[in-house]
């Protein structure tokens, strides 16, 4: 786990480890969503890098007779 630093501004440096896992690139937006007593940081990906996300989806679930 990596430790960030808060400055006076409210600003925080992601680490290079986490940036580099991500492929994060300056200038990228970023969602900060709170959950319950937590900060969560998640890259907004354009719908193009989405693309293939699913394949191999099991697609054999029942569904209900409005879903079909």
């Amino acid at each position: 786990m990596e430790t960030v630093t808060l400055s006076p501004k409210y600003q925080i440096v992601i680490p290079r480890s986490i940036r580099q896992a991500l492929k994060l690139k300056p200038g990228e937006k970023i969602q900060a969503i709170r959950y319950g007593d937590r900060v969560e940081l998640i890259p907004a990906r354009s719908i193009k890098a989405a693309r293939g996300s699913l394949k191999g989806i099991d697609t054999s679930i029942e569904r209900e007779p409005d879903r079909l």
